[in-house]
């Protein structure tokens, strides 16, 4: 979990509060705040999951390479110098 997942989730759940005291005071000035803090929280969420997503398929992709084998010249030279010699 990343910091724009915590702070949208926290952004998210102060503007359902401020939605919601708006809505049991009937004033329709907090209920707008709290909807737009909440709408922004969902946002900044759902772009640190993105972000998450992205990070683990990069370490998924990372861990799931191959290990490439390290040749040294001479070996190759040897191998090219074998081919030759059974033609």
């Amino acid at each position: 979990m990343n910091k724009d997942r915590v702070e949208g989730k926290v952004k998210d759940i102060a503007g359902r509060v401020e939605r919601q005291a708006g809505e049991w005071t009937g004033d329709a000035k907090p209920q707008v705040k709290g909807a737009a803090k909440q709408a922004e929280g969902k946002v900044q969420n759902a772009f640190g999951k993105a972000e998450d997503a992205a990070k683990n398929a990069v370490d998924k992709a990372k861990a799931s390479k191959p290990p490439q084998r390290e040749t040294d010249s001479d070996e190759a030279v040897e191998v090219e110098g074998d081919r030759r010699s059974r033609r």
